[in-house]
């Protein structure tokens, strides 16, 4: 190997999580890797671990993944003890080794949560998202031929907050990453971006608090302003999302929601 490629190369002392279902003991298990590229994504890097563990007749790793472009949200971990790895803004499905040195201890971890149990080694259950999403996250509207785009005039600064808060891809990365497992960045952009368009008006009050109250009932715990959220969330929501679903919480609860 020429000295070029030495440094493009890097070995590794990998601590994965594995753990054979929800109901049992998991634990750490140690591999040691060699000449990883720099140039993998992570998620290439576990691919190299279960193809070594499929060549000695063991169980691969479990660990989500789908679109490996950062949009769907499937490669949620916690990389030394960082939601979705070191890289600020990045998911780990584009995080790539580049940013770990040669001879590093990895330590990979699912998401921790009461709200999101462990399925199997890295994978975890996150359907406690889908049905906040499902209890209010949505706009009822007549079938039909759809309305010419510039038939409702939105105003600018309220169009922008709106993609900002549509940018939550529901990795759950703000669950992980909140001392108490709250879910309220989430909960919050989700709100957020319909009541601020005149589309999510009709249903403004019964969302939020039918939103709200699901999450309370899967579990998740409360925001105290930790900003720990925001921090990890690889699509950069803003916690300002969070304060706006409380007014909306508090107007919802003073006017009483839609019938």
């Amino acid at each position: 190997m020429s000295a070029h490629a030495e440094t493009d190369c890097l070995n590794l002392t990998l601590n994965i999580w594995r753990q054979e279902g929800p109901h049992a003991t998991g634990s750490f298990e140690v591999r040691q890797l060699q000449d990883i590229s720099t140039h993998m994504s992570f998620l290439e890097m576990l691919d190299c671990v279960n193809e070594d563990l499929v060549s000695e007749g063991r169980e691969p790793v479990s660990f989500d993944h789908d679109c490996r472009e950062g949009i769907c949200g499937m490669c949620s971990l916690v990389i030394n003890g960082q939601v979705h790895g070191p890289q600020p803004e990045t998911t780990t499905c584009q995080l790539h080794m580049r940013h770990f040195k040669d001879g590093e201890t990895i330590t990979i971890e699912p998401f921790r949560a009461e709200a999101f149990p462990v399925v199997r080694d890295l994978c975890i259950d996150r359907t406690a998202l889908d049905r906040i999403i499902t209890s209010g996250g949505y706009i009822s509207v007549n079938t039909g031929s759809p309305q010419d785009a510039n038939a409702t005039p939105i105003a600018k600064p309220d169009s922008d907050l709106a993609m900002d808060a549509a940018a939550c891809i529901g990795c759950g990365g703000c669950v992980a990453a909140c001392p108490n497992a709250a879910a309220m960045l989430f909960t919050g952009a989700k709100v957020s971006q319909l009541a601020l368009l005149p589309q999510g008006a009709p249903e403004r009050e019964s969302r939020v608090l039918s939103m709200v109250e699901t999450m309370d009932a899967e579990g998740f715990g409360n925001c105290t302003n930790e900003y720990e959220c925001m921090a990890a969330c690889p699509k950069a929501i803003d916690v300002s999302h969070i304060a706006r679903m409380n007014r909306e919480y508090m107007r919802a609860s003073l006017v009483g929601s839609s019938p």
